[in-house]
């Protein structure tokens, strides 16, 4: 088993001599560099980075390493996260009726290939919960109607809290959380069965099969107030030909949307995503 790693992302003015800065001060504390990617935006004039070293031989402890990151950060007038690759996020998954990519979340996350804990399942359907039991997962049925969807957010919002849960899945939550569960609990990925921008909104196999699409995809990205808008981190396609009808579409979209989003939950829980400026850079 590897070593555990700490992992840094900045976001900072960019200026000349900061890839340099920042590997000086890892070495000058004893650290290994394993990563480092680095990106300049030059339309916003910033300066993004990805740094991972191993801990073993750092001669700072993590409380300490926290310390001189705020510090670091400071100096360099940006802002900075501090992650840890042996901490495990706590990932709550949502869901209704579909069951493709919650089952295809819960297998990775049991085997280990997804690197995270799920300790519950909210779905505002019953359908799911024999499933959910199976992984030994608990299932919380929490109905959502007009009238009492604030009350049904304010629970979930609670047992987000319970739970110390990092961040949400929608894997197939035919919901929309309204701005205020998203000003309470920002940190949403969900998975949108079409290629986005285009065919936004419901039933966009039916709709990209009338226009004759030739690929159909699926979207996975942080969840923002505005339906359908919020920063992308995954995209998957799939062909399709004149011969397909629609539920062949679906069927081969099912497929788009577990990839997506498995990639997509890889990439978030690897710290390799950092979102600015209404978008995402990826160091894949």
């Amino acid at each position: 088993m590897s070593s555990s790693t700490a992992i840094l992302q900045l976001i900072c003015p960019d200026r000349p001599g900061l890839v340099s800065e920042l590997a000086g001060w890892v070495a000058t504390n004893g650290g290994n560099i394993r990563h480092a990617d680095h990106h300049t935006d030059l339309n916003a004039g910033l300066f993004l980075s990805r740094i991972e070293w191993d801990l073993e031989g750092f001669l700072l402890n993590r409380d300490s390493i926290s310390s001189a990151i705020k510090s670091l950060a400071c100096d360099l007038s940006g802002e900075a996260q501090l992650y840890f690759s042996d901490e495990l996020p706590k990932v709550a998954i949502f869901a209704s009726k579909q069951s493709h990519c919650l089952l295809d979340l819960l297998w990775r996350a049991s085997s280990g290939e997804l690197q995270m804990e799920v300790p519950l399942v909210i779905s505002n359907h019953k359908d799911l919960e024999p499933l959910c039991a199976q992984f030994n997962v608990l299932f919380e049925y929490v109905p959502m109607n007009f009238t009492s969807k604030k009350e049904a957010e304010d629970r979930i919002i609670k047992l987000l809290s319970q739970y110390h849960i990092e961040i949400a899945v929608l894997a197939k939550y035919m919901q929309i959380l309204s701005s205020d569960f998203l000003q309470a609990f920002p940190n949403v990925i969900n998975i949108h069965h079409s290629f986005l921008p285009a065919f936004k909104g419901a039933q966009p196999y039916h709709r990209a099969w009338k226009r004759g699409v030739k690929l159909i995809g699926a979207t996975a990205h942080y969840v923002t107030a505005t339906l359908d808008d919020g920063p992308i981190i995954e995209q998957t396609i799939a062909h399709v030909s004149h011969r397909d009808e629609v539920e062949d579409l679906i069927r081969k979209g099912r497929d788009t949307e577990r990839i997506a989003l498995a990639r997509a939950m890889r990439l978030h829980l690897k710290r390799q995503v950092i979102v600015y400026s209404g978008r995402t850079a990826v160091f894949a």
